[in-house]
C-alpha cells in the first residue's frame, strides 16, 4: 500500500489553504468534507480535482473510492493528522475532496420555467444557509441566491450542512439583495417576503404560491429590512398556532417552501 501523506506534505498544505475564503475565491476551489459531500460531488461531475482519504476510510468507503477511479479522480491516501488538518469537523469522517467552485451567474438561476427559487438576504449562519439549500433541494426549488452579505456557500460548515444538496441545484451569489429581487421580478417571478408581520396568511396563499415564486428570506437575527421587504410583491406570514414568538430561519424556510410545493402539486 502507498505510504499515506502527512500533514507536512506540500499537496496537503496547499489544500489546507482552501479553508480561507480569499484563497477559495482566487483558486476557484473548495473542500467538500465527508462521504455524502464527496459522493454528491462525484455524481454531479462537479469538477472534483482530488480526494484525500485515510486508509481506514478508503476501506470503509470502498464504493466511493471506486466511483473516484471511474471518474479518473485521484484518490490520495493521507494519515489521520493530515486529514484532520483538512477538516473542521469535531470527528472527521476521513474523506475530503478538492472541488471546483459551484456558483453560477444570477441569470442562470432565474432562467427557464423555474417554479421556485430562494433568495437569502444577509443570511450569515453557515448552518442556516446550508439547511436552506438542503430544504430548497428537497422541496424542488430550481436554485438558491445568496444575496447581500450572506455566508460563502463553499464554507466548510455550509457545505456540510447541505448534506450533498449543494451539488444538486444551482447557487448564485448576488452582492446587492435589492438587485436580486428586481432581477427575479424581471424574470417574471412573484417575490414573496417571509415576514412575521406580513399581510398574507401562508395558509390562505395558495393562489400566490401556484405560480412562479421567489421566496425572500432575511437575516437570522433581524429578519428583512423594511425597505427590502417593501420591494417584494407580497409579505407572507406563517400563522403561529401556539405561544412561540416565532420560528427560526431554517424552519420558517422549510414551512414556506413545502407550502409552495403542496400548492403546485398536480393532484
Amino acid at each position: 500500500m502507498t505510504t499515506p501523506l502527512t500533514a507536512g506534505n506540500a499537496r496537503v498544505k496547499e489544500a489546507r489553504k482552501l479553508s480561507r475564503r480569499s484563497v477559495r475565491t482566487e483558486r476557484r476551489l473548495f473542500l467538500a468534507d465527508g462521504p455524502k459531500a464527496v459522493e454528491a460531488a462525484l455524481a454531479a461531475g462537479a469538477g472534483v480535482r482530488e480526494v484525500f482519504a485515510t486508509p481506514a476510510a478508503t476501506t470503509q468507503y470502498d464504493a466511493l473510492a471506486g466511483a473516484a477511479r471511474r471518474a479518473d479522480v485521484a484518490w490520495t491516501l493521507v494519515d489521520d493528522r493530515a486529514l484532520a488538518s483538512l477538516s473542521d469537523a469535531v470527528t472527521p469522517a476521513g474523506v475530503v475532496a478538492v472541488c471546483g467552485l459551484l456558483d453560477v451567474p444570477l441569470e442562470t438561476v432565474l432562467a427557464g420555467p423555474a417554479s421556485t427559487v430562494v433568495i437569502c438576504a444577509d443570511v450569515r449562519d453557515p448552518g442556516n444557509a446550508g439547511t436552506i439549500i438542503r430544504t430548497a433541494d428537497a422541496a424542488g426549488a430550481a436554485g438558491v441566491i445568496l444575496a447581500g452579505n450572506s455566508v460563502d456557500p463553499h464554507n466548510a460548515k455550509t457545505v456540510r450542512a447541505t448534506v450533498g444538496s449543494l451539488f444538486h441545484l444551482p447557487i448564485a451569489l448576488a452582492p446587492d439583495a435589492s438587485a436580486a429581487v428586481a432581477a427575479a421580478q424581471g424574470a417574471g417571478m412573484r417575490v414573496l417576503a417571509a415576514d412575521g408581520a406580513g399581510e398574507v396568511d401562508l395558509f390562505e396563499a395558495d393562489p400566490l404560491l401556484a405560480g412562479r415564486v421567489a421566496w425572500l428570506f432575511g437575516n437570522e437575527a433581524w429578519g428583512l429590512p423594511d425597505d427590502l421587504a417593501a420591494r417584494a410583491d407580497h409579505r407572507v406570514r406563517i400563522p403561529i398556532q401556539g405561544s412561540a414568538e416565532s420560528l427560526n430561519l431554517a424552519t420558517a424556510a422549510a414551512v414556506c417552501l413545502f407550502a409552495g410545493a403542496r400548492a403546485r402539486r398536480p393532484w
